[in-house]
């Protein structure tokens, strides 16, 4: 492919800087709508790639680059979303969003170095979180991306219907679906600190394989599910209740044994555990806290989904 130019080729172009530093957003957009980073990265380069496509006089014509790369990324999400529901469809169990760790923790390019770039993050916040991605991947696509582009990152309705191909009043029922949504699925959570004390004790009764433990700490109708994509062994449905829920961990933890280690950490902005087996990583362990119980937990161990968790 022929572009007009590539990043990073003329440092003396002032707009190159302008461009680049889009970047971080749009890798935000992405990760929110598509619940990936990997596929956020694809979907940036994409939008970096039709820009550079273009000639100087076609990109000289746009009156905002950073609006038009927003808008470029986000008709590519809505395409991608749309085919994602037909792969789901083979996908082997269930799918659950891919995971961060703290942005300081972030791999690039495969390479195993710690990620310094601010443009490579996703911001973590309560958009983000594991529970809210969940609810998100439970919309349709136009109502996903109508609801991140204007309650998140504050597009007016009238710009969301440019994007998403709807009447501005469409896309404003849009978002109040999406919003309905989230505030049913919502669950009052307490203080970080006091979520990463339960998630300890629940570290602590796990390893004890104490079973009565694991039942006071989660919720009597908690739901535990787990992400293999047939690329690592796991229960393939969901296990509702605490009873379930804990008897299945106590003997994950008695037939592993001494070869499993986990350490605490955070999972997209909230606490959460990492599985060590045999030394390598093996799971990312998210979980839902309401009061002081477990409401769920997410259990990804695709390993292709733990990329940006290879220092652990």
């Amino acid at each position: 492919m022929t572009t007009g130019a590539e990043p990073g080729d003329d440092q003396s172009d002032p707009s190159l800087n302008a461009i680049m530093s889009e970047r971080r957003r749009l890798i935000n957009l992405g990760y929110r709508l598509l619940g990936s980073l990997a596929d956020a990265e694809d979907v940036v380069q994409e939008t970096y790639a039709r820009w550079y496509a273009m000639s100087a006089r076609e990109q000289q014509a746009i009156e905002s680059p950073g609006a038009w790369l927003m808008t470029v990324a986000s008709r590519i999400c809505l395409s991608l979303l749309g085919s994602a529901r037909v792969r789901r469809e083979t996908y082997v169990g269930e799918w659950i969003p891919e995971p961060l760790p703290e942005p300081t923790d972030w791999i690039t390019g495969g390479s195993g170095v710690v990620g310094t770039d601010p443009a490579e993050r996703v911001t973590l916040d309560e958009s983000v979180t594991m529970a809210f991605l969940v609810v998100l991947d439970a919309m349709t696509p136009a109502e996903r991306v109508a609801f991140v582009l204007h309650d998140v990152f504050r597009y007016p309705f009238g710009e969301v219907a440019e994007i998403v191909g709807r009447t501005p009043a469409a896309c404003r029922q849009l978002a109040s679906s999406a919003r309905r949504r989230i505030r049913t699925a919502q669950t009052p959570a307490g203080p970080i600190a006091g979520q990463a004390g339960i998630v300890r004790q629940f570290k602590t009764a796990w390893q004890a394989k104490d079973i009565d433990a694991l039942i006071g700490l989660l919720d009597p109708d908690a739901i535990a599910t787990a992400d293999g994509g047939g690329l690592a062994v796991t229960h393939l449905h969901p296990i509702v209740g605490s009873e379930q829920i804990a008897r299945a961990y106590a003997e994950i933890a008695r037939v592993t044994g001494d070869r499993t280690t986990f350490l605490e950490c955070t999972v997209n902005g909230l606490p959460g555990l990492v599985a060590r087996q045999d030394g390598k990583l093996a799971t990312v362990f998210a979980f839902e806290i309401a009061g002081d119980r477990i409401r769920h937990i997410w259990a990804v161990r695709n390993p292709e989904k733990l990329r940006p968790w290879r220092i652990w």
